[in-house]
């Protein structure tokens, strides 16, 4: 089978810590922070009061009072990003069929599932909204982009909680590359900050309760202590390079590897050595071809979890070996917060960015080193750098682990 060039030719996103890429991108080569107190609900008497917010972003401007009123908050920012990411690019009608969308969530409207429950239980259970569950489904993002963008190949929606939106971005790659499709909208969006699923959270121990915000998601800092919730949207236009070469696309970056695997071991934590996502680099390097020396670069799963990071530290030098010493290895977490099924969309786009840009994020808020965790993670400061290869990892709960490699734009 010939293996056709995948690339991407669009970029959409809806973060905490800016309303397109631009703002986003901008950001993370500021290396600021989007985190701050929980606005969306009162966290009073909760251990935990910080998240990061998506800010100032206007559904009923977008897509109009009625319209805004039928779709999960999730949905809105998974749209919002997709149109950026589509940009001026319209599939003929005989091209419909061979474009698709691949859009994670992990949570889906979880909210709107509070809410309806509140309604039932003060109206009666025959009154909750009859938009409750058209509106609260996990693939309902991946539907509503389908729908706004007329794409009608496959449709789906990978729910492999925070390695989700990975997961997206790799089956539309493997997906186009294979032939079944020229085109695929994929990433992950993500609006979980309730007072439900914050509270679900902490009680499993997993966020951080600390009430500074430049203290609270500190990836491979010894004094982390859990993640921070964030919000938002991931989307990236993928397209066969002859197609995109054939309308003149302006190109980002090459989508070369993907690999997938699970750990089999727990319900939220990692092998401890790392394996499962030491396999899952393996297989994306492998499946590119590539040499782990090449690899200039690691957007880290980086969740400020103990386990975590020191299990990815763990999984990149038994991948990389000596090499391990010598890549640039970082978190945006840092700055966005744990965005679940939409943050291995988002760390694409900034991966993408990065190889584009010459530029190597920071991992932000860093003091305390930890042995467990003592590779370059790029601490406070980002970098110009030559880089041809990255790789984006994203690991979730139930064993799920994800891993994107892509490629400087090379003609």
């Amino acid at each position: 089978m010939v293996r056709r060039r995948v690339v991407i030719t669009g970029l959409g996103a809806l973060t905490p810590i800016g309303l397109n890429v631009p703002e986003s991108w901008q950001a993370v080569q500021e290396g600021r922070c989007g985190i701050g107190p929980i606005t969306q609900f009162d966290p009073a008497g909760m251990k935990v009061q910080l998240a990061a917010e998506v800010k100032g972003f206007d559904p009923d401007a977008l897509l109009g009072k009625q319209e805004a009123k039928r779709m999960g908050r999730f949905t809105q920012f998974a749209l919002a990003a997709a149109r950026e990411a589509l940009g001026n690019f319209k599939p003929s009608e005989e091209e419909k069929s061979r474009c698709g969308v691949s859009i994670s969530s992990g949570i889906g409207g979880i909210g709107i599932t509070e809410s309806e429950h509140d309604r039932g239980l003060a109206k009666g259970w025959d009154r909750v909204s009859p938009f409750f569950i058209p509106t609260g489904i996990c693939n309902m993002a991946a539907g509503r982009v389908a729908i706004d963008s007329g794409f009608q190949g496959m449709c789906t929606c990978p729910v492999t909680a925070c390695a989700g939106g990975t997961n997206a971005v790799g089956d539309a790659f493997h997906y186009i590359r294979d032939g079944y499709a020229d085109v695929m909208l994929c990433g992950g969006a993500e609006a979980a900050l309730t007072p439900l699923a914050v509270g679900g959270f902490t009680s499993m121990k997993a966020l951080s309760q600390s009430t500074d915000p430049n203290r609270a998601s500190i990836p491979f800092d010894a004094e982390r202590n859990g993640f921070v919730m964030g919000e938002g949207a991931g989307v990236l236009l993928l397209e066969e390079l002859e197609h995109a070469l054939a309308r003149g696309a302006e190109i980002v970056a090459e989508v070369v590897g993907y690999g997938a695997t699970c750990d089999a071991y727990h319900m939220t934590a990692p092998r401890p050595d790392g394996s499962g996502g030491a396999e899952a680099m393996a297989m994306a390097l492998s499946d590119a071809g590539v040499r782990p020396e090449e690899v200039d670069y690691i957007n880290a799963h980086g969740t400020s979890t103990h386990l975590n990071d020191a299990g990815e530290t763990a999984a990149v030098k038994t991948v990389f070996g000596g090499h391990a010493r010598t890549l640039a290895l970082s978190s945006t977490k840092s700055m966005t917060g744990h965005m679940l099924g939409a943050a291995g969309a988002v760390e694409a786009i900034f991966s993408a960015l990065a190889l584009r840009d010459g530029f190597i994020p920071a991992t932000i808020n860093y003091q305390t080193p930890d042995p467990d965790c003592d590779l370059d993670v790029v601490p406070n400061q980002g970098r110009n750098a030559e880089i041809r290869y990255v790789l984006s990892n994203s690991l979730g709960f139930g064993g799920h682990n994800g891993s994107l490699l892509f490629k400087k734009w090379e003609a």
